[in-house]
């Protein structure tokens, strides 16, 4: 099953000349979502995984169904003052600011093994922040998954981890 064929994109969105890619579409398939998950599995079992760990919102969307098939948990990385308890935060730059997420302290083990979920790779701003936090916590970060990575904004290159995409745009 070509999976491209149930992204939809949108131009212009969220502002004028950025090409949305709208993973709903996706999700509304049943089949196409299955084999989604089918194949993230495929990638992300030899790592042998403790643990996937989501970015908000939509790496919630790809780590749970996953998690649930690997028969291993799910950590939530939120955006600041989402997470109850102590949590550990880090922050980072983005376009025209910055952003900050956490995870709550007690929710890695030390040398827990983790694999990164989100819908998507663009600039790789967020993952890479997202590896600093965990790495804070003594995770041992061992890939990161994606389903679609925008191969022209190079942000594997940031990452110094395994990454994993299951659709790449040149463009």
């Amino acid at each position: 099953m070509n999976l491209e064929d149930h992204i939809r994109s949108v131009p212009d969105f969220p502002r004028p000349g950025i090409l949305f890619y709208d993973i709903s579409t996706l999700l509304q398939n049943a089949e196409a979502w299955k084999v989604t998950v089918d194949r993230l599995a495929k990638e992300i079992e030899p790592y042998k995984p403790d643990r996937l760990i989501g970015i908000e919102s939509r790496g919630f969307l790809v780590a749970a169904p996953l998690a649930i098939r690997l028969g291993i948990g799910l950590t939530m990385l939120r955006k600041k003052n989402k997470l109850p308890g102590k949590t550990v935060s880090v922050s980072y730059d983005l376009e025209y600011g910055t952003d900050t997420i956490e995870i709550q302290a007690d929710a890695i083990g030390k040398g827990q093994r983790v694999v990164l979920m989100d819908d998507l790779l663009a600039t790789g701003g967020t993952a890479a922040a997202a590896l600093k936090l965990l790495r804070g916590v003594d995770a041992k970060v061992v890939a990161a998954s994606f389903i679609i990575e925008l191969k022209f904004l190079s942000g594997r290159n940031r990452l110094d981890t395994p990454v994993h995409a299951l659709i790449g745009y040149d463009e």
